[in-house]
């Protein structure tokens, strides 16, 4: 995986602790765009409604930017604070990793859309690194 500088470290801290407020937002707004162009992932959500802005939407889109926002605080940390959602993801949900990659580059569209100029092609670079390195460790339990 690339190197994530340090000053692309702190640049991800700021514009993730800009997305709190919105994260129901940015994480729906993925979700729907996941399910949308790859079809398939709706399986792991057959259980809930999964339209647009759903209460189910919006709360596990708010999880999952909080927890990629609380990432961001400490990236060096990042095994440990993500151990939990690897054994949940990995072993009780089974969610193929594949998945992982896929929802980065939805997220990455969406906090396109979202952030409009502030999303600088510096933004851009930091956050698809930052993305893979979460996708990454998010997969290790499947080895």
């Amino acid at each position: 995986a690339a190197m994530i500088t340090e000053k692309e470290k702190e640049l991800l801290r700021k514009v993730w602790n800009s997305l709190i407020p919105v994260a129901e937002d940015i994480g729906s707004d993925s979700l729907l765009r996941l399910f949308t162009t790859v079809p398939g992932s709706k399986t792991y959500f057959s259980h809930l409604d999964i339209s647009p802005r759903s209460p189910h939407m919006l709360s596990h889109g708010r999880k999952i930017v909080l927890a990629i926002a609380e990432g961001a605080q400490d990236i060096s940390q990042l095994a440990v604070s993500l151990a939990p959602l690897q054994t949940l993801h990995a072993y009780q949900l089974r969610i193929d990793p594949t998945n992982f990659k896929l929802l980065t580059h939805c997220l990455l569209v969406s906090l396109a859309c979202h952030m409009g100029d502030d999303f600088t092609p510096q933004a851009h670079a930091a956050t698809d690194k930052y993305l893979s390195a979460f996708a990454a460790v998010l997969s290790e339990k499947y080895r």
